[in-house]
């Protein structure tokens, strides 16, 4: 799969992928991370002994503050993340999944930018 003709940032919260079929997708940074593939993400959680429930996510400051977006050769990208984060690798196919899954509408995007209007976002 050919990978998008356009990835910016839109916002500073927000990620805007425009393919090359005309599919355009606007996703939150918290979303894309929260998709990263690598081994260290995808592992099961801890699960607590004496209840058996899935562990919370803990979150770290920075984990959703994307710091770099680097491509890897013709068929991925390389986010680095603001906690140090670096291990992520979004295959084209990967990150049109993601975009089709997690597609802000335009209600979305203005209830966001409302949220955050006024709000230092790094």
């Amino acid at each position: 799969m050919a990978g998008p003709k356009s990835i910016k940032r839109y916002k500073n919260y927000m990620l805007e992928c425009i393919w090359n079929d005309g599919f355009r997708a606007i996703i939150t940074l918290e979303n894309f991370r929260k998709e990263c593939p690598c081994a260290d993400c995808r592992k099961e959680k801890p699960k607590d002994e004496q209840f058996g429930m899935q562990m919370l996510a803990t979150f770290t400051p920075g984990k959703n503050e994307l710091k770099q977006l680097n491509t890897a050769g013709n068929y991925a990208l390389t986010p680095v993340w603001g906690d140090g984060h670096d291990s992520g690798i979004y295959t084209w196919e990967n990150l049109r999944d993601i975009c089709e899954k997690h597609k802000l509408s335009e209600v979305e995007i203005i209830e966001l930018e409302e949220k955050y209007s006024g709000k230092n976002q790094k």
